[in-house]
């Protein structure tokens, strides 16, 4: 099942409309590969069938179905490890003693299938059991509805499970069900789901104490990298930490974050 030129163009433009994603020229196998089962789930023939039917009536969730097909929900459990021992041993404990009261505000920007929040919880009913639950809030969110009722399901598949979680964690936080692991109820509820689109309206939130947008600014261009940066800053508290990914970096980008190392960890917290 093949793409036309005119069929990508108008893909790219929808995609880049709705989420600000660029698709690159070259990227039709991406786009072909992606499509194929909402074609069929639609009950269309082609990819054709399906950019027909897009421009003869717009559909608003024919478009969206379209928009969450494109989009990347590669994620693991602990990936790169490095943050979330930052997370336990610098950030948390700094920020637990700087709080005397109020809760720890963390977000997770893009949390794809769940495993990164879900990761988040589990560090800290880990570290800091006395005060995970009491005294840390944690947010996901994603532009994906469909990924984030997976999600909230908080069930994994065994050879998700094997990537990046500790065997110890796997039989503490998870029960066997079926041929999948359910994570166990006091870490699911710890997260709260929420759908959110990056380029959209933001509904209102707390003052960010810990903002994880990793692997995420990388599908943007430049301009759209500076104003998502720019609303992150507004909702992070003044001496916030913003974990990216492992090769993101805010130079030409933002110069109101100062880069901070912790370990081996790279964090970025906004100036002044």
């Amino acid at each position: 099942m093949t793409i036309s030129n005119a069929d990508f163009d108008f893909v790219r433009a929808l995609v880049r409309d709705v989420s600000a994603i660029v698709l690159d020229p070259g990227k039709e196998y991406l786009v072909e590969s992606r499509l194929i089962q909402l074609v069929h789930d639609s009950g269309m023939t082609t990819i054709a069938d399906l950019v027909d039917r897009l421009r003869r009536t717009g559909e608003p969730a024919l478009q969206k179905s379209v928009v969450e097909a494109m989009t990347t929900n590669e994620t693991t459990f602990f990936r790169d490890v490095a943050p979330f021992e930052a997370l336990r041993r610098h950030v948390v404990p700094e920020l637990l003693a700087s709080k005397a009261t109020g809760r720890i505000q963390i977000w997770c920007g893009a949390c794809s299938s769940g495993q990164e929040p879900y990761s988040v919880a589990m560090a800290l009913r880990e570290d800091f059991p006395a005060v995970a639950e009491q005294r840390t809030s944690l947010l996901a969110t994603d532009l994906d509805s469909s990924i984030l009722e997976r999600a909230r399901r908080g069930s994994y598949s065994h050879l998700e499970v094997n990537r990046g979680l500790p065997a110890p964690f796997l039989f503490r936080f998870f029960m066997p069900r079926g041929t999948e692991w359910q994570i166990r109820e006091e870490i699911r509820q710890a997260v709260e789901f929420r759908e959110l689109n990056l380029i959209g309206s933001w509904p209102a939130l707390p003052r960010m104490d810990i903002v994880f947008l990793r692997n995420v600014l990388i599908y943007f261009d430049a301009a759209t990298k500076r104003e998502i940066l720019l609303r992150i800053r507004d909702v992070m508290a003044p001496r916030g930490y913003l974990f990216l990914g492992s090769t993101e970096t805010l130079f030409n980008l933002d110069d109101k974050f100062e880069r901070v190392e912790i370990g081996r960890a790279v964090c970025f917290r906004p100036r002044g």
